[in-house]
């Protein structure tokens, strides 16, 4: 019998109010604080970290790393660190990034949904600038306001535009403070609306006209300064970027995991932290996860690991999507245990509300996958793909 421990939503272990997500500067401030320590080599203006050390806390370290008790004295940290791998992906990517932001150039992170953009850009974010919440995120009704400034109109009206009266956009505080702001999903802006980022990411300030005559009439950027932005592939042509802006940029494209066991240990890791999240333990098997990423690799590339072709459907069958599947089996497993014997008999149900949702066709596709590469491998002697394929009723 599965017994599940349940925590107090409420608050965290030292009865503060409890946050479902840390911001990356929070939840990984010990190893900040060491690297810190640590690299003592040349930083760009404006910068928590050197850029080496920013390349080491996305990417982790090989093994620990060591303080000298010179740099130790007074600090309270341990005398060794292991910095754990954040993002699963091409260090020489990283590194790229890192020498985009050190050059005080805008650095767009594109890709399919679900590849980690986000998380990337918030992790160079909090080493770069120790904050990872000047963010704005772009929708269809993001106004221009929200890059640079509006204003606290009870205030505009009592003393009229002042200093006081205006709101700074995350865009401006990262402007005054030398640090690094974030534009989510920046091609769901309206194109007049993204324009606004031109002239700040060329002329490097703001120019406030209501405050005309005033020192406070342009912002200028300290050193620091600069704009990571993402944009999906999926929504390339909803709002495209003006070819002015795009020169502002350099692109990097955040791909896929390649490595099949790098994208297994990941899925585990991150549905295993949401399920604790969740006040229970993860129960999920390994040749079940094994299992669930296979099939998310299959339909994503349109080839399975055999070299079968697979009719791909449209949605996009991303880790992050397996990750919630997992999580989802995770919780199934956890608090509904007279729900099924194993996670494994709940996966074709779960695995149909990722792929449907886009095309209603992609149910077909799904039970095409069954009928193709599961079938085959059942016939092939495996136990677990026999498992699943008898399971095929349940895509119905």
């Amino acid at each position: 019998m599965t017994t599940v421990t349940v925590t107090d939503p409420a608050t965290d272990p030292a009865g503060q109010p409890a946050r479902q997500v840390l911001p990356a500067e929070e939840k990984y401030a010990a190893e900040l604080a060491f690297l810190a320590a640590h690299d003592h080599g040349p930083r760009p203006p404006g910068w928590a970290l050197t850029p080496s050390a920013v390349v080491t806390f996305v990417c982790g370290s090989d093994g620990a790393l060591t303080l000298t008790p010179a740099r130790r004295k007074g600090t309270g940290l341990p005398a060794s660190l292991t910095v754990s791998r954040k993002f699963v992906g091409e260090r020489a990517l990283v590194e790229r990034c890192v020498v985009t932001l050190a050059g005080e150039r805008g650095l767009l992170l594109v890709g399919e949904p679900g590849t980690a953009k986000s998380m990337l850009s918030e992790l160079l974010s909090a080493a770069v600038s120790g904050t990872s919440e000047l963010t704005v995120q772009g929708t269809a009704g993001t106004t221009e306001d929200a890059f640079r400034y509006g204003w606290n109109y009870a205030l505009l009206l009592a003393q009229g535009p002042t200093p006081q009266a205006l709101v700074a956009s995350p865009v401006l505080t990262a402007m005054r403070s030398g640090k690094v702001a974030r534009i989510e999903e920046v091609t769901r802006c309206l194109p007049e609306v993204q324009d606004a980022l031109v002239s700040i990411l060329s002329d490097r300030r703001v120019s406030v006209p209501e405050l005309s005559g005033t020192p406070d009439a342009t912002v200028p950027a300290v050193p620091g300064f600069t704009v990571i932005a993402t944009a999906n592939l999926r929504d390339r042509g909803v709002s495209e970027m003006s070819a002015a802006l795009k020169r502002r940029f350099n692109f990097e494209t955040v791909e896929p995991i390649a490595d099949a066991a790098a994208e297994t240990a990941l899925v585990r890791e991150r549905a295993g932290s949401a399920v604790e999240r969740a006040g229970a333990a993860f129960g999920v098997d390994d040749a079940v996860l094994d299992a669930l990423v296979t099939v998310f690799r299959d339909l994503r590339s349109g080839r399975s690991a055999e070299g079968w072709d697979v009719e791909r459907p449209g949605t996009v069958m991303s880790t992050a999507e397996a990750v919630q599947v997992a999580s989802s089996l995770g919780l199934a497993r956890a608090y509904l245990p007279g729900t099924s014997a194993d996670a494994l008999d709940l996966m074709p149900g779960h695995l149909l509300g990722a792929v449907r949702k886009d095309d209603p066709a992609d149910h077909a596709r799904l039970l095409g996958y069954w009928d193709g590469p599961v079938r085959r491998r059942a016939e092939d002697g495996s136990a677990l793909w026999r498992r699943l394929w008898d399971l095929r009723e349940n895509l119905r």
